[in-house]
């Protein structure tokens, strides 16, 4: 299996569209960290993302039949773009099918490389269903994003790339993981000439399919998946990249939004360059590697894999970024509500910079405040500081890695409830799409009332809704019957510290 492979990534036809991309070392990032990094700069290629690679090698090596059927694929975003491509440069027909919830932008540009678009489902899952009817019905060839030998060699190209662009050691290498195409290509080709280098997958923490497959030696479908790096939100990894993964993969390292959004700003500093989530996950990996392990003097490269990001989102990427590089915490504080409270609470702080600072009155006893802070990075400086505040008399309850604090809290007015309104809480994720509001309301009737809602857009493919409804709890089991009919995820809140603080009744 692995000499075919080699054989397969050295025949690989991926240079008719795609470029070879650099190798740049990242100096700001590698001063920082005390080892060199250099980032694979796939953001470059004509599509702005790798999967150019694997998606022309698939076609390319069609027969001259299944080329006069064209070629048919599922993608919300890069795949669909490189399928595009590269049936236009090949001469043959393209459909892709992607979900009613995919931006604007990334039809367009589908639409801009000669492919016909259908619109189906809500999720890639629905897209890939339908276009794998639609493939069986009109005999196109189906052209899989990770989960096909020519797809993996195509990617694996990179691995060629690197080596012979670097010829000292490397220590490791990181690559983003969604279904694994990318990885399996990398892994079995440097393994093969160079396996003393580590290849080290890196998944979001709330999308870790590889992660979960590795654990239990077997492949395992995620019930539910994250959709901030939704260029890697995969339920579950593919069949043969799981095979060469078990072989050539040495660990998989897994990574939160924030560190996510810490590492699009590394990689801007460093080569002004804006990455999307999913291709700046692999250097998010790469830092949280050097931290836990205290690495230094290493060579160590991530694959900056696309740069296709909805502008829109870089406002969420910019407010996440200062947590993701622990130089921001988040307290909730109670202070009394008296004068000069405010003044004590400010000078506790000892000259640190303020990042934000929320509070509403609500009674005249205490106030709950929420604050950001700037802090050096280091835990023993959190530490301290909350240590310190406590010390002044002040109750503190750390906030920096709720959720539900940093997608809605902080920008909500209008403080408590003034009475108790028997609410339950949940967070729902809506897709981006005309009418799925009405839909989600439509399901719901009118037999509950609607207490609290908030919802902010952030350019991406769902948006997340925090809600109050008014039930008596022996009719929560019904109401959430009714949640899961609609079809949209998720998770009741009522307990959240960060609700019982600064909203509750």
């Amino acid at each position: 299996m692995i000499q075919q492979y080699i054989e397969k990534i050295l025949r690989a036809k991926v240079y008719d569209v795609a470029i070879e991309t650099p190798l740049d070392l990242a100096r700001s990032l590698s001063l920082r960290l005390g080892n060199k990094v250099y980032l694979k700069r796939e953001d470059l290629q004509p599509v702005f993302s790798f999967k150019i690679r694997g998606a022309y090698n698939k076609i390319a090596s069609l027969t001259v039949a299944e080329r006069g059927n064209g070629v048919i694929a599922a993608s919300a975003g890069n795949h669909a773009q490189g399928v595009a491509l590269s049936a236009k440069k090949l001469g043959i027909k393209a459909l892709i099918v992607m979900p009613k919830t995919t931006p604007d932008i990334k039809v367009k540009a589908v639409k801009a490389w000669g492919a016909k678009i259908v619109l189906f489902g809500d999720s890639y899952d629905d897209a890939c269903i339908h276009a794998k009817e639609i493939a069986e019905q009109k005999g196109m060839t189906f052209v899989h994003p990770y989960d096909d030998p020519e797809v993996i060699a195509g990617q694996g190209t990179i691995g060629v790339e690197i080596l012979r662009q670097y010829t000292s050691k490397i220590d490791a290498i990181f690559v983003p993981v969604g279904g694994g195409g990318l990885i399996a290509g990398i892994a079995v080709y440097v393994k093969f000439v160079r396996p003393e280098t580590k290849i080290i997958g890196v998944e979001p923490n709330d999308a870790d399919s590889l992660n979960h497959a590795l654990q239990a030696n077997k492949r395992i479908k995620i019930k539910q998946v994250g959709l901030f790096a939704d260029g890697v939100a995969v339920k579950q990894v593919g069949e043969e990249p799981f095979k060469l993964a078990q072989k050539f993969v040495d660990e998989v390292i897994t990574v939160s939004t924030d560190e996510i959004c810490a590492g699009i700003k590394d990689i801007f500093d460093d080569t002004r360059s804006v990455a999307e989530p999913a291709g700046a996950l692999a250097l998010a990996g790469l830092k949280k590697y050097v931290e836990l392990n205290g690495v230094k003097d290493q060579t160590l490269i991530a694959i900056e894999s696309g740069a296709n990001v909805n502008f829109d989102r870089l406002r969420y990427v910019a407010e996440r970024t200062l947590v993701g590089e622990h130089k921001e915490i988040l307290l909730a504080v109670t202070v009394p509500e008296v004068p000069g409270s405010f003044l004590k609470f400010c000078k506790a702080l000892r000259k640190r910079s303020l990042t934000e600072f929320n509070h509403r009155y609500f009674d005249d006893k205490v106030a709950q405040v929420f604050v950001g802070i700037s802090c050096s990075g280091k835990q023993e400086d959190r530490n301290d500081l909350i240590a310190s505040l406590e010390s002044k008399g002040f109750s503190v309850t750390d906030m920096t890695l709720n959720e539900l604090a940093k997608d809605h809290i902080r920008y909500m007015v209008g403080g408590h409830a003034q009475k108790a309104l028997g609410e339950i809480v949940y967070s729902i994720q809506f897709p981006e799409r005309p009418g799925a509001l009405l839909k989600f309301l439509a399901s719901l009737g009118s037999r509950w009332n609607i207490s609290m809602f908030h919802y902010r857009n952030h350019g991406a493919a769902f948006g997340k809704v925090l809600m109050g409804v008014q039930m008596p709890k022996s009719e929560r089991k019904e109401f959430q019957k009714r949640l899961e009919a609609v079809g949209f995820e998720y998770q009741e809140e009522t307990e959240n510290p960060a609700y019982k603080t600064f909203i509750g009744g």
